[in-house]
């Protein structure tokens, strides 16, 4: 095979305030697979991850667990993220941690170069603090008091800190952003960032923390941690051995930079502005490519423990197995929306293409050969048309996955494979061995079929590999076929003549009934609900304990509201508005009400306020635009189930023709807020 030289890629590294869901843990898989493919396409691949674990959440999550130290708080997270990533069967090379000495040393030695070179200044910073996202914002980013970004409560902070001048390495950003448009991807991420961030000018960015101790100290001024940013941005090379004083490893010269940074959308600001200004100032060479991957919702939705609407990767594994959970998450999800994960649809996904398309293939194969051979296969070259146009498929697949990789299509790469294994099901059917069977007369060619459907097979597990490694590799050994290396597939007769297939197939994925999945996946919920409903009960007492009483009311409030009890409303706002004319029974059966799901969504250009949505409303889609791009990203709209007013007459605003309504609540301040249905509802059920 080729050495087509280094490849280095990393995940964003996990934040350790508790255990990771479905959704964190696609990236790891996702980059696991990419690196796995590049491996077997010849690279040198060197692929890090690890745990984000220092910051003033971590010292308030460490209270609330009872732990002495923060440090012991960590080490349990990092040990569970480190477990289910392991359980995953992710390729990393490195593990890293921002509380490992090598990393923490380095990060002193960047501060203090950044400050010595004149990037970081001492000043002190007022503003609206997020303590979830460990961020301050302006009034004018919030709304209704909310974090921009996560949505929770923001509270006035003033403190002492060091700054570092952003805008000094701007103009050369914007530069290389203009200069290499491969560098942030999808492209819209790189329009978010240029048209919101960079090009209006940046502010500089507070660098260092006095109000926690948790953090790694400013070896110059103890009174100072060093920004959780800052800190966990840098292990991209500190975990392969950068040093600020020029004594950086051969492992560091070797792979950086980077060649890809594999991050999820809502932290790409971070990654493709902070960092790389970062690494500017430090004179290194900027990754090669950043791609900030969609979500993966539960029913649409954001996973949330309040909501008691998390899916964990070990309890998707006791249901289906570790493959079909990586089969899953890489091919149900886009290269740019959001992906929707439930247990309906992973049955399905379960049943229809990898029991059925897949295993039933390789089973009956093996049956058959073992059947009318005894095991043995041997091309006697008694061949067709029907032949060459599964040999042309077969021969021709690895080109059309590379083609996807290289774009990061890895969902397109998969239905690549899967339209091969699709083919050989088809040539079945065409060639029907059965038949053949029963004509001695016939038996060279029933030998042939056989032969080429396991040579067709065998390419299709070697592309497989990468994405679903144990099922791979049980169809290789059952095939008793050799390793085939990636240059190697557009071969097809590699398959040695005489060799015999297992005598004992295995079936690699017995169809699943939707009701007992549905059944178990319930006492995963209920369990789920009481571990947490437990959790924090424990937290509130042990955040009362430490004085925190504030914090511990946070937490009561949000219980009583998870168990359905009623809470104090008194001070809770409420709005009248002006009754407007009674209206007929009839009047209101004449307007249309459905529910959506958006499906796309961008910004109309000619306006500031109008975001122009694609609903998918039954086996329809509409057009509507709507007055909520204050409050709703183009990004966050997608995949949500929303309330249409399905009949309004067709209007143009902006230019832009709408052909409908999306149903909001705006309150006394005129912030909107889209209805949605309290339940998981199909697009085009009534609203009646």
């Amino acid at each position: 095979m080729e050495n087509k030289g280094k490849y280095y890629i990393t995940t964003a590294i996990a934040y350790t305030s508790g255990k990771p869901h479905i959704g964190n843990t696609y990236e790891i898989i996702l980059a696991d697979a990419i690196a796995r493919y590049k491996r077997c396409d010849g690279y040198d691949v060197h692929f890090q991850t690890g745990s984000d674990e220092h910051g003033q959440k971590i010292e308030t999550r460490a209270i609330e667990a009872g732990c002495n130290s923060p440090k012991e708080f960590v080490d349990g997270v990092a040990g569970t993220i480190k477990d289910i990533w392991d359980l995953m069967g992710t390729s990393y090379d490195r593990f890293i941690r921002t509380t490992d000495d090598d990393h923490v040393k380095q990060v002193q030695k960047i501060f203090k170069k950044f400050y010595d070179q004149g990037d970081i200044y001492k000043g002190s910073y007022k503003g609206m603090y997020c303590t979830e996202c460990e961020a301050f914002y302006t009034e004018s980013q919030i709304t209704d008091g909310k974090c921009p970004e996560c949505g929770s409560k923001v509270h006035p902070a003033e403190e002492e800190a060091y700054f570092f001048k952003m805008s000094k390495y701007a103009p050369k950003l914007i530069e290389h952003i203009n200069s290499h448009p491969e560098f942030i991807q999808p492209v819209s991420r790189k329009n978010e960032m240029m048209n919101n961030f960079l090009l209006p000018g940046l502010q500089d960015l507070c660098v260092s923390r006095t109000s926690f101790k948790w953090g790694i100290p400013v070896d110059f001024d103890p009174d100072h941690v060093v920004y959780v940013w800052l800190d966990a941005l840098t292990n991209y090379i500190t975990g392969i051995g950068y040093d600020a004083d020029g004594n950086s490893s051969e492992e560091y010269k070797k792979n950086w930079p980077c060649d890809l940074h594999l991050i999820g959308k809502d932290i790409i600001r971070f990654h493709t502005i902070y960092w790389p200004i970062f690494l500017l100032a430090l004179g290194e060479p900027l990754p090669k490519q950043v791609f900030g991957h969609p979500w993966l919702l539960q029913g649409g939705e954001k996973m949330s423990k309040s909501k008691g609407n998390v899916i964990y990767a070990d309890d998707l594994v006791k249901l289906f197995g570790v493959d079909p959970v990586r089969y899953f998450v890489l091919h149900e999800m886009p290269f740019e929306n959001d992906g929707i994960i439930t247990w309906e649809l992973m049955v399905e996904r379960f049943n229809s293409d990898l029991a059925n398309t897949l295993g039933n293939l390789v089973n009956r194969t093996i049956a058959m050969t073992n059947q009318y051979f005894g095991g043995v296969v041997e091309n006697k070259n008694e061949t067709g048309a029907v032949d060459d146009e599964l040999i042309e498929v077969a021969t021709t697949c690895y080109d059309k996955v590379e083609e996807k990789m290289n774009e990061l299509r890895v969902a397109d790469a998969i239905t690549e494979i899967f339209a091969l294994f699709k083919r050989c099901n088809k040539y079945i059917d065409e060639t029907e061995p059965w038949v053949l069977a029963k004509d001695d007369s016939k038996k060279d060619r029933l030998a042939t079929v056989l032969y080429n459907l396991v040579e067709a097979i065998s390419i299709g597990a070697a592309l497989l590999r990468p994405f679903m490694p144990e099922t791979a590799e049980s169809i290789i050994s059952q095939l008793n076929a050799p390793e085939r290396d990636f240059d190697t597939l557009s071969r097809f007769g590699v398959y040695p003549n005489g060799s015999k297939v297992t005598s004992e197939p295995k079936m690699l994925f017995a169809r699943k009934k939707l009701d007992d999945v549905l059944k178990d996946a319930e006492e995963v919920t209920r369990k789920q609900k009481e571990e947490y409903i437990a959790s924090q009960e424990v937290a509130a007492k042990n955040l009362e304990k430490a004085g925190m009483k504030t914090e511990a009311e946070r937490i009561y409030a949000a219980l009583k509201a998870i168990n359905g009890e009623a809470t104090d409303t008194s001070d809770e706002e409420v709005i009248d508005i002006e009754a407007k004319p009674e209206i007929s029974y009839e009047d209101f059966t004449a307007m249309q009400f459905q529910v959506g799901e958006i499906v796309k969504c961008e910004a109309v250009e000619k306006s500031k306020k109008l975001l122009c949505s694609q609903v998918k409303i039954g086996n329809t889609t509409k057009q509507i635009v709507s007055g909520i791009r204050k409050y709703y990203s183009p990004e966050e709209m997608v995949g949500k189930k929303v309330m249409v007013l399905v009949n309004l007459k067709p209007a143009k605003l902006a230019g832009v023709l709408s052909e409908g309504m999306l149903l909001c609540a705006e309150d006394a301040n005129g912030n909107l807020a889209l209805m949605t249905p309290e339940k998981n509802m199909p697009s085009g059920a009534e609203i009646c």
